[in-house]
């Protein structure tokens, strides 16, 4: 049974003595709010805060605290870690074994129009709402990756920083958002290969700066972003440092 009031308050602080405790990606810190009353315990990251291009999209995952009574073992997803420190291919495997072992997941997706209109971090922190919507029942618990909590979300939640390193469930929606995001990206090159996204994902890559230079920025550029508006201005003396 869930905690309320001082209870739900001690078990809060509990958890935030693990995020500090904690140094490795594993389910040490599902596991502690497992055993204190959390069942249902979500992780959730974004990706594609950095890029000139393309949306920002976040990812939701929850994993199962015990199969048929036996308990969820982190070696069921060996392979998993930081999407960062992972290779493409390595990531579309582990994209596969994170669908086959979640119970649910959610993807949120905020697109560059909307990342212009309120700023990348209210987009980022949207589109972890947004994917945390997407479950088909609500968490118990959420881990957010970053140093903020999602606003507007009456749920618990623990931001816990380097967070896709320590919790295999923030590892998880590190994974599924990279690919689901990495996908768009290459649909999105068929439609603007002058500007590589196939490659660059809409990073400020060179030759992506050089493409915004000799011909503008397209439809999906974020034209809040410094280097998009100078070469929407035509100021195409833009060096890489």
């Amino acid at each position: 049974m869930k905690s309320t009031g001082r209870e739900k308050m001690d078990l809060l602080s509990g958890a935030s003595d693990i995020s500090g405790k904690h140094k490795t990606c594993g389910l040490e810190l599902e596991r502690k709010l497992w055993e204190r009353g959390f069942k249902m315990v979500a992780g959730t990251d974004e990706v594609g805060r950095g890029p000139l291009a393309g949306p920002v999209v976040a990812a939701c995952v929850v994993f199962p605290s015990s199969i048929n009574g036996t308990r969820f073992e982190a070696e069921r997803l060996s392979g998993v870690d930081d999407s960062k420190k992972l290779t493409p291919a390595k990531r579309e495997e582990m994209f596969e074994l994170i669908r086959e072992n979640a119970l649910e997941v959610g993807i949120g997706i905020v697109g560059e129009k909307d990342i212009d209109r309120i700023n990348i971090l209210n987009a980022s922190l949207t589109a972890m709402w947004k994917a945390v919507s997407k479950l088909k029942d609500p968490p118990d618990f959420i881990l957010v990756d970053g140093n903020q909590k999602i606003p507007n979300l009456p749920l618990p939640q623990m931001a816990v920083v380097k967070g896709d390193s320590l919790s295999l469930t923030i590892a998880a929606a590190s994974i599924i958002a990279k690919v689901t995001r990495d996908r768009i990206m290459l649909q999105y090159h068929e439609k603007y290969p002058e500007f590589c996204f196939a490659e660059n994902k809409g990073y400020g890559t060179r030759t992506h700066i050089e493409a915004l230079k000799a011909m503008g920025p397209c439809e999906i550029h974020r034209h809040s972003f410094k280097i998009v508006r100078l070469c929407r201005s035509n100021q195409t003396d833009l060096e890489m440092k």
